[in-house]
């Protein structure tokens, strides 16, 4: 996929404002929202590495996780995080979804192994929501003391009951892909943020997803098998 070249205050040295609000317009699906969530981590130079080119001396790569979940019938993005790289993912799962309006009906939340937890399922039920969830090789059931302990353990009998390949396959977990694929074009605005400081990279990131649902709203190519 091929982006229109972007506005000059994108490709110079301009600075993002530090106290910026980006809303993330989006047309939405016809039904329930089907959330498909995942995580990618993008270069930041920070001041180590700016200051060592600059003076010479040892360079200090930073990294900022952005956590993202996206619609998947309108591959456009409904919710994202940006953090410091020592800070987990699934802690993050419910901050994204809290994101989600109310009023919006929430149909499944698609996540990694790594989201396998107490509080994120627990998130996912609070919204009456179906966890897609692979559970952890080996595991054991929760105490059904949740609902969303309860619906972790139907997962696993599931699972072991039709193999975790079939498990994923039936339950539909692969769409997760295209939330990677909509990282990809994430980094494909520029593989690394020029702000220094953390609150104008958030800034920055949130004008590069709001111009991401932009491009997405123009429309999608649609694929078919053949043969």
């Amino acid at each position: 996929m091929r982006f229109p070249r972007l506005p000059a205050c994108l490709r110079s040295g301009w600075h993002v404002a530090k106290a910026l609000n980006v809303s993330l317009s989006y047309s939405g699906g016809t039904g329930p929202l089907n959330l498909l969530i995942d995580r990618t981590g993008i270069k930041s130079e920070g001041e180590g590495e700016w200051n060592a080119r600059k003076h010479g001396g040892a360079k200090r790569r930073i990294w900022r996780k952005i956590h993202m979940g996206i619609d998947e019938e309108t591959l456009e993005i409904r919710a994202v995080e940006v953090t410091t790289s020592n800070i987990g993912d699934a802690p993050m799962l419910p901050e994204l979804i809290d994101q989600i309006s109310p009023d919006q009906t929430i149909g499944s939340v698609t996540a990694e192994g790594a989201y396998d937890t107490c509080k994120c399922h627990d998130a996912i039920a609070a919204r009456n929501a179906n966890a897609v969830i692979p559970p952890r090789k080996n595991t054991k059931p929760w105490k059904p003391a949740s609902a969303g302990a309860v619906a972790r353990n139907d997962a696993i009998n599931a699972s072991r009951y039709l193999c975790r390949t079939i498990w994923k396959r039936w339950s539909g977990y692969h769409r997760k892909s295209r939330v990677e694929t909509k990282m990809h074009c994430v980094k494909r605005l520029r593989q690394s943020l020029m702000a220094r400081d953390f609150e104008r990279q958030v800034a920055e990131i949130q004008i590069r997803v709001a111009v991401l649902n932009r491009y997405t709203a123009l429309g999608t190519p649609v694929t078919q098998a053949v043969g």
